[in-house]
């Protein structure tokens, strides 16, 4: 099997599972009431279309921190992200079913993002 040269960060597999869930929780974030479109729902929208956004613009910047700190970002909104989805959870917005199916996509997402973190940390120059 023959890995292809990564050239952006739209090549990455982590990056395309992110849009993709992004794009599934938009669409579930339009199912909550009315009330909540603009409060839970906005959070919700945000935040799950900032953890990509936040692996992008960190993306093979020339100083290896700041890609860093773009999946340290990543990784904050991801929390937040799941966090927002306990709470439409727990207020019954939609089944458990839908809710660990979520979690799950983003506990993979938190473990490959984790390792593009480690294995960056290898390229730091020894002290």
């Amino acid at each position: 099997m023959v890995k292809e040269r990564i050239k952006s960060f739209e090549d990455l597999e982590v990056y395309k599972k992110l849009c993709e869930l992004h794009l599934n929780v938009h669409k579930l974030s339009l199912t909550l009431p009315k009330f909540e479109l603009h409060e839970l729902g906005s959070q919700l929208r945000r935040s799950s279309n900032s953890i990509p956004a936040n692996l992008a613009e960190g993306w093979n910047n020339k100083h290896l921190n700041i890609y860093l700190e773009g999946i340290n970002r990543a990784l904050g909104e991801l929390r937040e992200t799941k966090h927002h989805l306990t709470i439409a959870y727990k207020k019954n917005y939609f089944p458990e079913k839908i809710y660990k199916e979520y979690i799950e996509g983003y506990n993979e997402c938190g473990r490959m993002l984790k390792g593009l973190e480690r294995s960056l940390e290898k390229l730091r120059p020894s002290k």
